[in-house]
């Protein structure tokens, strides 16, 4: 097993003033943690029939590509308004100061086929709820959640607790 933890480098005070965050850049450079990653990853999806993986902008992309090629899955991006370029769906989720909201191509998904969400991290879950709302309103099965790391003292998991969610370190 391979020390994963140690491959992600900490940045202080980044993108503001108390926030320690966890730059995945040094891990993906390393093409043995990289592999690594994918691989546990994908094996935690590999025996449920997952017919698409959904990563939201911009590191779920990352890490989300890899892991649908190699479970045998189409990849679909959600993303930041006005950045797909034909009918999307939109949904507006509230932050902590106002609101956000993210897009889907309105054929990306068709009923009953079974999603998986992957991204690098949970934080407050904000994002992955209103990921999981657009699948689900498209007629898909949010079936995992799945993520390289969880800041679990951010209560994420509590707000995703009506979903499977996997990931492979914890801080």
């Amino acid at each position: 097993m391979l020390d994963i933890k140690s491959k992600i480098r900490e940045i202080q005070d980044f993108p503001k003033e108390g926030i320690n965050f966890k730059d995945i850049t040094t891990l993906l450079k390393d093409k043995d943690a990289f592999k690594y990653v994918v691989d546990e990853m994908a094996k935690q999806l590999q025996d449920l029939n997952i017919d698409i993986i959904v990563g939201p902008e911009a590191r779920g992309f990352i890490m989300g590509t890899p892991i649908a090629y190699k479970i045998g899955a189409g990849f679909v991006p959600v993303r930041k308004p006005n950045k797909l370029p034909a009918d999307t769906l939109s949904y507006v989720y509230d932050l902590e100061y106002g609101t956000d909201s993210i897009e889907i191509h309105k054929d990306a998904i068709q009923k009953g086929q079974r999603v998986a969400i992957v991204d690098d991290l949970l934080a407050t879950g904000g994002t992955v709820l209103a990921t999981t709302k657009l699948i689900e309103e498209l007629g898909g099965e949010v079936v995992s959640i799945n993520f390289l790391m969880v800041l679990s003292f951010l209560d994420g998991k509590e707000l995703l607790k009506n979903y499977r969610v996997e990931s492979l370190l914890e801080y």
